[in-house]
């Protein structure tokens, strides 16, 4: 008898750990208005007249990085550029990547492997975005492009 008591309570001990564990991955699954509400941000981004847009790469812009007080290494930040435009724009923004490139590099090299290291791509895009309006607001000209996204980012 004991070993029958002993099969059900380790029967039981099973089938309230496989209970626990469907109720983890029920409670830990994305819900159908979040992922919804994702796919909607994933959505490609459209200019004000509701074309869609066009997207001009920038590839290979690599800086070494500024050694900080304790770093003996060099340290390099590799990464593609992806430029969106409207198609009207298109020609006008693939004239402009040289000054863009310059602009990304200057940018991107006053940063310290530490500082870089701990920068999320968002927040490289938005220090590019700021710099490309600052240019061009300072040279009193319109942008050819909409926002510049990050394709690729590598850190040595």
């Amino acid at each position: 008898m004991s070993k029958m008591k002993m099969i059900i309570a380790i029967a039981g001990a099973v089938i309230v750990s496989a209970a626990g564990a469907g109720g983890a991955v029920w409670w830990f699954m994305p819900k159908p208005a979040a992922a919804a509400g994702a796919a909607k941000k994933v959505e490609p981004d459209k200019p004000k007249d509701g074309k869609p847009l066009k997207y001009v790469t920038l590839d290979k812009v690599i800086v070494m990085l500024r050694r900080g007080p304790d770093d003996s290494d060099a340290h390099y930040l590799s990464t593609d550029l992806v430029l969106s435009t409207e198609a009207s724009k298109e020609k006008e923004t693939k004239e402009n990547l040289p000054l863009l490139r310059s602009l990304a590099v200057r940018t991107l090299s006053a940063y310290t492997m530490k500082e870089a290291s701990g920068m999320t791509v968002e927040q490289y895009a938005d220090q590019l975005n700021k710099s490309f309006d600052a240019n061009y607001e300072h040279e009193h000209t319109e942008k050819p492009f909409v926002q510049v996204m990050i394709g690729k980012l590598i850190i040595e």
